[in-house]
């Protein structure tokens, strides 16, 4: 194929828009259909305030992984690296010979490092980013259970302090059945989900980086037909994907306050199902980075909808799994109708060879 004109970066967006609309739609779907089938939990504010107070650290290495797979990549390695992380960080807290700055540090140092390997790896070796993520997954999984097998609670004031501080919003909140208002309250972390996700918004769609991986995720040898460097570009994606990662360890040992080995598990699963339902094509190119929060909303409504029916943890993986298929059929449904040449059946090549055999027999 030629290089990207105007008309094409113009449909990449479009479709890119119109997958963020859809996201948004459905969540508005879901979030209702759990506001009428279950008004008690879900009319709370804080029920909503609450999908970001627990699940802050899901939702930054779901922007992470958004990130690579516009680029056209994929990091599995994310959730493993975020386990290693809370882990690192609370027993350099608990020696007694780091602070919480020093933590945090370490944590951007372990996703940095993370994301430097793979990111030189697949870039510039060219190795398929699914191998080279999951060598760092079982790299990262080793040594979160070198480090320390059993759970290990952070207990030193400082950062105790910190898991413990709460913004109160005293115009919301709820009324209990003593008639006594209780405000809404945020945790600290929930303004670090909302930073990260304006700046890499603001990047995505303004800084050249922005515009060069979208590029590379629609097709690589146009990008580099334009100029751009895409070993460059895919290199950097995947430093900010565990670097993003590392951040998100050091909020998950905030919310949790303990160091564990099943820290960040599952973690990369989640943050793909909730891009794909959030807008992000898999094949890269496509996506809204807002998408992200969006997806992941809806995947945290699913999971808790499900709950409160009361329905067994074995059925609410299958539901997910089903719902995880519909938004896949239903994102090849929309690109299908917004390129009618897909529409057009192709033979596979044994049975075009039957078809051409026919014609020219029937010919003669």
């Amino acid at each position: 194929m030629g290089p990207l004109n105007r008309s094409q970066t113009k449909a990449r967006l479009s479709n890119s828009t119109l997958l963020f609309i859809i996201a948004g739609i459905i969540f508005l779907l879901m979030y209702g259909i759990a506001l009428i089938s279950f008004p008690v939990s879900f009319r709370q504010f804080q029920t909503f305030f609450d999908f970001f107070n627990l699940n802050a650290a899901l939702f930054i290495v779901t922007l992470g992984m958004c990130i690579v797979m516009i680029g056209g990549g994929i990091d599995i390695s994310v959730g493993a690296v975020c386990g290693l992380v809370t882990m690192a960080c609370a027993m350099l807290l608990q020696s007694g010979t780091g602070n919480v700055w020093g933590a945090l540090f370490l944590a951007l140092g372990i996703g940095l490092a993370f994301g430097l390997m793979h990111g030189f790896l697949i870039a510039y070796l060219e190795i398929q980013p699914f191998i080279i993520t999951l060598a760092g997954m079982f790299l990262a999984q080793g040594l979160l259970t070198t480090l320390h097998k059993e759970p290990l609670n952070v207990t030193i004031p400082a950062f105790v302090a910190l898991r413990r501080f709460t913004i109160e919003i005293p115009w919301l909140g709820t009324v209990n059945r003593l008639g006594v208002f209780i405000p809404c309250e945020i945790k600290p972390s929930v303004f670090v989900v909302v930073v990260l996700v304006v700046i890499y918004a603001v990047m995505m769609k303004w800084s050249r980086f922005g515009r060069n991986l979208y590029a590379v995720g629609g097709n690589r040898q146009s990008a580099r037909m334009l100029g751009i460097n895409v070993k460059k570009t895919i290199f950097l994606s995947y430093v900010l994907c565990g670097l993003t990662a590392g951040i998100s360890g050091f909020v998950f040992l905030m919310t949790t306050g303990a160091g564990n080995i099943g820290n960040g598990s599952l973690y990369e699963i989640k943050a793909i199902a909730a891009n794909v339902m959030g807008g992000i094509m898999l094949n890269g190119g496509v996506g809204n980075l807002l998408g992200a929060p969006i997806g992941t909303l809806t995947l945290l409504t699913i999971n808790e909808l499900i709950r409160a029916a009361g329905v067994q943890s074995n059925l609410q993986a299958i539901v997910s799994g089903l719902l995880l298929y519909l938004f896949i059929v239903l994102q090849s449904i929309v690109m299908s109708l917004r390129d009618r040449r897909k529409f057009r059946l192709a033979l596979p090549p044994w049975l075009r060879r039957f078809r051409e055999h026919d014609q020219e027999e029937a010919a003669n």
